[in-house]
Protein backbone atom coordinates (compact mmCIF):
# COMPACT_ATOMS: atom_id res chain seq x y z
CA UNK A 1 0.00 0.00 0.00
CA UNK A 2 1.04 3.41 -0.88
CA UNK A 3 2.91 5.10 2.47
CA UNK A 4 0.96 8.26 1.74
CA UNK A 5 -2.29 7.11 1.42
CA UNK A 6 -1.76 4.60 4.67
CA UNK A 7 -0.34 8.33 6.41
CA UNK A 8 -3.34 9.77 5.06
CA UNK A 9 -5.74 6.74 6.58
CA UNK A 10 -3.97 6.77 10.15
CA UNK A 11 -4.44 10.64 10.39
CA UNK A 12 -8.28 10.41 9.12
CA UNK A 13 -8.79 7.74 11.78
CA UNK A 14 -7.07 10.12 14.48
CA UNK A 15 -9.26 13.07 13.79
CA UNK A 16 -12.13 11.22 13.80
CA UNK A 17 -10.82 9.73 17.33
CA UNK A 18 -10.43 12.69 18.45
CA UNK A 19 -13.67 14.09 17.66
CA UNK A 20 -15.27 11.69 19.09
CA UNK A 21 -13.66 11.81 22.50
CA UNK A 22 -14.47 15.71 21.95
CA UNK A 23 -18.17 15.02 21.33
CA UNK A 24 -18.48 12.38 24.52
CA UNK A 25 -17.04 14.94 26.75
CA UNK A 26 -19.57 17.10 25.76
CA UNK A 27 -22.26 14.99 26.11
CA UNK A 28 -21.22 14.06 29.39
CA UNK A 29 -20.88 17.62 30.82
CA UNK A 30 -24.38 18.41 29.47
CA UNK A 31 -25.66 15.44 30.90
CA UNK A 32 -23.74 16.14 33.89
CA UNK A 33 -25.77 20.04 34.27
CA UNK A 34 -29.10 18.18 33.15
CA UNK A 35 -28.73 16.55 37.03
CA UNK A 36 -27.59 19.56 38.60
CA UNK A 37 -30.84 21.19 37.30
CA UNK A 38 -33.26 18.51 38.26
CA UNK A 39 -31.55 19.07 41.75
CA UNK A 40 -32.29 22.55 41.59
CA UNK A 41 -36.02 22.10 40.71
CA UNK A 42 -36.39 19.11 43.50
CA UNK A 43 -35.17 21.10 46.31
CA UNK A 44 -37.97 23.25 45.62
CA UNK A 45 -41.08 21.03 44.14
CA UNK A 46 -40.55 17.57 46.82
CA UNK A 47 -42.08 17.41 49.85
CA UNK A 48 -39.43 16.00 52.40
CA UNK A 49 -38.23 15.41 55.91
CA UNK A 50 -34.84 15.05 57.15
CA UNK A 51 -31.73 16.21 59.31
CA UNK A 52 -29.00 17.54 58.04
CA UNK A 53 -25.40 18.83 59.65
CA UNK A 54 -23.66 21.99 58.50
CA UNK A 55 -19.73 22.06 59.23
CA UNK A 56 -17.90 24.87 58.83
CA UNK A 57 -14.38 24.70 60.45
CA UNK A 58 -14.52 23.90 63.71
CA UNK A 59 -17.97 24.86 64.04
CA UNK A 60 -20.93 21.90 64.05
CA UNK A 61 -24.94 22.00 63.90
CA UNK A 62 -27.36 20.18 63.19
CA UNK A 63 -30.42 21.49 61.65
CA UNK A 64 -34.17 19.23 60.88
CA UNK A 65 -35.98 20.89 57.85
CA UNK A 66 -39.56 19.96 56.86
CA UNK A 67 -40.21 21.25 53.23
CA UNK A 68 -43.67 20.99 51.52
CA UNK A 69 -44.76 22.23 48.00
CA UNK A 70 -48.66 21.72 47.60
CA UNK A 71 -48.49 22.67 43.69
CA UNK A 72 -48.44 26.12 44.18
CA UNK A 73 -46.64 27.30 47.20
CA UNK A 74 -43.20 26.63 48.81
CA UNK A 75 -43.40 25.89 52.93
CA UNK A 76 -40.26 24.91 54.73
CA UNK A 77 -39.58 24.84 58.61
CA UNK A 78 -35.58 24.71 59.68
CA UNK A 79 -35.32 24.18 63.82
CA UNK A 80 -31.84 24.19 65.11
CA UNK A 81 -31.58 21.44 67.19
CA UNK A 82 -28.10 22.39 68.83
CA UNK A 83 -27.82 25.34 71.18
CA UNK A 84 -30.69 27.48 71.10
CA UNK A 85 -33.20 26.60 69.90
CA UNK A 86 -33.77 28.81 66.78
CA UNK A 87 -36.43 28.11 64.19
CA UNK A 88 -36.72 29.22 60.49
CA UNK A 89 -40.12 29.40 58.70
CA UNK A 90 -40.14 30.45 55.06
CA UNK A 91 -42.71 30.64 52.76
CA UNK A 92 -42.21 31.30 48.58
CA UNK A 93 -39.45 33.07 49.80
CA UNK A 94 -40.39 35.19 52.89
CA UNK A 95 -38.29 34.13 55.67
CA UNK A 96 -39.17 34.77 59.40
CA UNK A 97 -36.55 34.12 61.86
CA UNK A 98 -37.80 32.61 65.58
CA UNK A 99 -34.70 33.86 67.95
CA UNK A 100 -34.58 33.60 71.43
CA UNK A 101 -32.83 35.96 73.33
CA UNK A 102 -33.38 36.32 77.36
CA UNK A 103 -37.09 36.42 78.16
CA UNK A 104 -38.11 37.24 74.94
CA UNK A 105 -38.50 35.88 71.47
CA UNK A 106 -37.72 38.41 68.37
CA UNK A 107 -39.24 37.34 65.41
CA UNK A 108 -37.08 38.54 62.46
CA UNK A 109 -38.20 39.04 58.50
CA UNK A 110 -35.38 38.51 56.26
CA UNK A 111 -35.57 38.77 52.66
CA UNK A 112 -35.57 35.49 50.49
CA UNK A 113 -32.44 33.36 51.14
CA UNK A 114 -31.12 30.13 49.79
CA UNK A 115 -31.26 27.88 51.94
CA UNK A 116 -29.83 23.81 51.93
CA UNK A 117 -31.15 21.87 49.94
CA UNK A 118 -32.19 24.67 47.79
CA UNK A 119 -28.63 26.14 47.36
CA UNK A 120 -28.95 26.20 43.86
CA UNK A 121 -30.59 28.71 40.99
CA UNK A 122 -33.21 27.69 38.71
CA UNK A 123 -31.38 29.05 35.70
CA UNK A 124 -27.70 27.48 35.97
CA UNK A 125 -26.82 29.91 32.84
CA UNK A 126 -24.73 32.35 35.20
CA UNK A 127 -23.28 29.44 37.04
CA UNK A 128 -21.94 27.71 33.64
CA UNK A 129 -20.29 30.62 32.55
CA UNK A 130 -18.29 30.44 35.66
CA UNK A 131 -18.04 26.73 36.34
CA UNK A 132 -17.16 23.82 34.74
CA UNK A 133 -18.98 20.47 35.49
CA UNK A 134 -18.03 16.91 35.62
CA UNK A 135 -19.70 13.36 36.71
CA UNK A 136 -17.31 11.45 39.46
CA UNK A 137 -19.01 8.72 40.06
CA UNK A 138 -22.05 7.00 42.36
CA UNK A 139 -21.39 7.24 46.32
CA UNK A 140 -24.45 6.29 49.58
CA UNK A 141 -25.21 9.59 51.23
CA UNK A 142 -28.25 9.21 53.93
CA UNK A 143 -28.82 5.19 52.69
CA UNK A 144 -29.51 6.52 49.55
CA UNK A 145 -27.58 5.91 46.18
CA UNK A 146 -26.58 9.48 44.67
CA UNK A 147 -24.34 10.58 41.57
CA UNK A 148 -21.49 12.41 42.16
CA UNK A 149 -20.67 15.41 40.72
CA UNK A 150 -17.66 18.06 41.30
CA UNK A 151 -18.37 22.10 39.90
CA UNK A 152 -14.73 23.44 39.20
CA UNK A 153 -14.32 27.08 39.30
CA UNK A 154 -13.22 29.30 36.23
CA UNK A 155 -10.85 31.37 37.85
CA UNK A 156 -9.57 31.99 41.49
CA UNK A 157 -12.08 33.71 42.34
CA UNK A 158 -14.49 31.39 43.71
CA UNK A 159 -14.59 28.35 45.68
CA UNK A 160 -15.18 24.77 44.16
CA UNK A 161 -17.82 22.30 45.02
CA UNK A 162 -18.97 18.39 45.46
CA UNK A 163 -22.56 17.43 45.11
CA UNK A 164 -24.40 14.31 45.65
CA UNK A 165 -27.54 14.11 43.96
CA UNK A 166 -30.64 11.66 45.00
CA UNK A 167 -30.23 9.10 41.90
CA UNK A 168 -33.66 8.45 42.30
CA UNK A 169 -35.42 12.04 42.90
CA UNK A 170 -32.50 14.14 41.82
CA UNK A 171 -32.68 16.38 45.52
CA UNK A 172 -29.42 17.64 46.55
CA UNK A 173 -28.01 15.16 49.62
CA UNK A 174 -24.98 16.77 50.47
CA UNK A 175 -22.66 19.98 49.44
CA UNK A 176 -19.07 20.33 50.49
CA UNK A 177 -16.91 23.41 49.54
CA UNK A 178 -13.19 23.34 48.22
CA UNK A 179 -10.47 26.31 48.32
CA UNK A 180 -7.89 26.19 45.41
CA UNK A 181 -5.80 23.89 47.93
CA UNK A 182 -8.32 21.54 47.97
CA UNK A 183 -9.11 21.78 51.49
CA UNK A 184 -13.22 21.93 52.55
CA UNK A 185 -14.28 25.18 54.14
CA UNK A 186 -17.72 23.79 54.61
CA UNK A 187 -19.76 20.51 54.42
CA UNK A 188 -23.33 20.00 54.50
CA UNK A 189 -25.07 16.76 54.25
CA UNK A 190 -28.19 14.90 54.83
CA UNK A 191 -27.71 12.20 58.18
CA UNK A 192 -31.80 11.24 57.62
CA UNK A 193 -34.00 11.86 54.90
CA UNK A 194 -37.93 10.71 53.96
CA UNK A 195 -40.59 11.95 51.54
CA UNK A 196 -43.60 12.99 52.48
CA UNK A 197 -47.17 12.25 50.86
CA UNK A 198 -48.96 14.96 53.73
CA UNK A 199 -50.67 18.21 52.23
CA UNK A 200 -51.25 19.00 55.96
CA UNK A 201 -49.67 22.18 57.12
CA UNK A 202 -49.82 21.56 60.84
CA UNK A 203 -46.15 21.22 61.24
CA UNK A 204 -45.93 24.85 59.90
CA UNK A 205 -45.73 26.93 62.85
CA UNK A 206 -43.03 27.56 65.43
CA UNK A 207 -42.72 25.26 68.62
CA UNK A 208 -40.38 28.01 70.49
CA UNK A 209 -41.64 28.39 74.20
CA UNK A 210 -45.35 30.13 74.38
CA UNK A 211 -44.41 31.68 77.59
CA UNK A 212 -42.32 33.85 76.44
CA UNK A 213 -42.83 37.41 75.02
CA UNK A 214 -42.67 37.79 71.09
CA UNK A 215 -41.18 40.82 69.69
CA UNK A 216 -41.43 41.56 66.27
CA UNK A 217 -38.07 43.46 64.94
CA UNK A 218 -38.26 46.95 63.69
CA UNK A 219 -39.06 46.53 59.97
CA UNK A 220 -37.93 50.29 59.48
CA UNK A 221 -34.45 48.97 60.11
CA UNK A 222 -34.57 47.73 56.54
CA UNK A 223 -35.84 49.64 52.99
CA UNK A 224 -35.66 48.61 49.68
CA UNK A 225 -33.27 51.40 47.80
CA UNK A 226 -33.21 49.35 44.68
CA UNK A 227 -32.09 53.02 42.87
CA UNK A 228 -28.46 54.75 41.70
CA UNK A 229 -26.78 56.18 44.25
CA UNK A 230 -25.79 59.94 44.19
CA UNK A 231 -22.03 59.31 45.34
CA UNK A 232 -20.49 56.40 44.44
CA UNK A 233 -21.09 53.20 41.73
CA UNK A 234 -19.69 50.11 41.81
CA UNK A 235 -17.08 49.69 38.48
CA UNK A 236 -15.28 46.49 37.21
CA UNK A 237 -16.94 43.62 39.43
CA UNK A 238 -15.29 39.76 38.94
CA UNK A 239 -16.41 38.26 35.91
CA UNK A 240 -19.97 36.16 36.40
CA UNK A 241 -20.75 38.53 39.33
CA UNK A 242 -23.78 40.66 39.61
CA UNK A 243 -26.12 42.83 41.89
CA UNK A 244 -28.81 41.13 43.28
CA UNK A 245 -29.64 42.87 45.93
CA UNK A 246 -29.55 46.61 47.85
CA UNK A 247 -31.09 47.80 50.56
CA UNK A 248 -30.60 50.52 53.47
CA UNK A 249 -30.36 49.44 56.55
CA UNK A 250 -30.81 51.59 59.91
CA UNK A 251 -28.02 50.20 62.30
CA UNK A 252 -28.11 51.30 65.64
CA UNK A 253 -25.17 53.27 67.15
CA UNK A 254 -24.39 54.58 63.46
CA UNK A 255 -25.22 58.10 62.61
CA UNK A 256 -26.44 57.22 58.82
CA UNK A 257 -27.72 54.60 56.93
CA UNK A 258 -25.61 51.64 55.96
CA UNK A 259 -25.95 50.25 52.04
CA UNK A 260 -26.21 46.72 51.78
CA UNK A 261 -25.61 45.32 48.20
CA UNK A 262 -25.58 41.80 47.61
CA UNK A 263 -23.89 40.50 44.59
CA UNK A 264 -23.56 36.63 43.23
CA UNK A 265 -22.43 34.51 40.41
CA UNK A 266 -25.90 32.21 40.89
CA UNK A 267 -24.04 30.36 43.76
CA UNK A 268 -21.38 32.13 45.83
CA UNK A 269 -22.75 35.16 47.65
CA UNK A 270 -21.04 38.60 48.40
CA UNK A 271 -22.39 41.58 50.37
CA UNK A 272 -21.33 44.67 49.88
CA UNK A 273 -21.52 48.10 52.88
CA UNK A 274 -20.72 51.34 52.11
CA UNK A 275 -21.14 54.23 55.46
CA UNK A 276 -20.38 57.65 56.17
CA UNK A 277 -17.22 57.89 58.85
CA UNK A 278 -16.38 60.52 61.31
CA UNK A 279 -13.69 62.35 60.64
CA UNK A 280 -11.84 61.19 63.64
CA UNK A 281 -12.40 57.86 62.64
CA UNK A 282 -11.46 58.64 58.72
CA UNK A 283 -8.34 60.38 60.58
CA UNK A 284 -7.36 56.89 62.42
CA UNK A 285 -8.29 54.36 59.67
CA UNK A 286 -7.18 56.41 56.74
CA UNK A 287 -4.00 54.41 56.13
CA UNK A 288 -5.62 50.69 57.50
CA UNK A 289 -6.88 47.69 55.47
CA UNK A 290 -8.23 44.98 56.96
CA UNK A 291 -8.41 41.53 55.28
CA UNK A 292 -9.31 38.54 57.21
CA UNK A 293 -10.40 35.08 56.82
CA UNK A 294 -12.96 32.94 59.25
CA UNK A 295 -13.78 29.72 57.83
CA UNK A 296 -14.98 30.14 54.42
CA UNK A 297 -15.99 33.89 55.24
CA UNK A 298 -13.82 36.64 53.76
CA UNK A 299 -13.88 40.03 54.81
CA UNK A 300 -12.14 43.22 53.97
CA UNK A 301 -12.77 46.84 55.15
CA UNK A 302 -10.94 49.69 53.78
CA UNK A 303 -12.35 53.88 54.28
CA UNK A 304 -12.41 55.27 50.92
CA UNK A 305 -13.20 59.19 49.93
CA UNK A 306 -14.89 59.23 53.77
CA UNK A 307 -17.07 55.95 53.49
CA UNK A 308 -15.85 52.75 55.21
CA UNK A 309 -16.20 50.37 52.74
CA UNK A 310 -16.40 46.55 53.78
CA UNK A 311 -16.95 43.51 51.87
CA UNK A 312 -18.20 40.16 52.88
CA UNK A 313 -18.72 36.84 51.42
CA UNK A 314 -18.03 32.74 51.41
CA UNK A 315 -15.61 33.44 48.56
CA UNK A 316 -11.49 33.91 48.22
CA UNK A 317 -9.77 36.73 50.07
CA UNK A 318 -9.27 38.13 46.31
CA UNK A 319 -13.00 37.98 45.46
CA UNK A 320 -13.58 40.42 48.49
CA UNK A 321 -10.49 42.80 48.03
CA UNK A 322 -11.43 43.19 44.03
CA UNK A 323 -15.33 44.16 44.92
CA UNK A 324 -14.02 46.75 47.65
CA UNK A 325 -11.59 48.33 45.36
CA UNK A 326 -14.36 48.35 42.46
CA UNK A 327 -16.27 51.05 44.58
CA UNK A 328 -15.60 54.82 43.15
CA UNK A 329 -16.68 57.98 44.64
CA UNK A 330 -18.13 60.22 42.70
CA UNK A 331 -16.59 63.91 43.22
Amino acid sequence: MNPLVLARGTASATLIAVLSLSFCAQASEQDSWQVLQKAAAAARALSYKGIFVCQTGKQTKSVEITHMYDGQNEFARNVILDGSPREVLSQSGNVVIYNPRNEKIIIEKRRGQNMFPAVLPMNLDSVKQSYSLRADGDERVAGRQAQVLVLVPKDGLRYSYRFWIDAEYGLLLKSVMFNNRNEIMESIGFNQLSLMETVSLDWFKPKIDHNKNYVMENEQQVVADNGSPADWEVRSLPPGYRKVDQVMRKVPGKEGPVTHVVFSDGLASVSLFIEHVARSAKDKSAQKNVLSTAGNTSFYANVNSGHLVTVVGDVPEATVVQIANAVVFKK
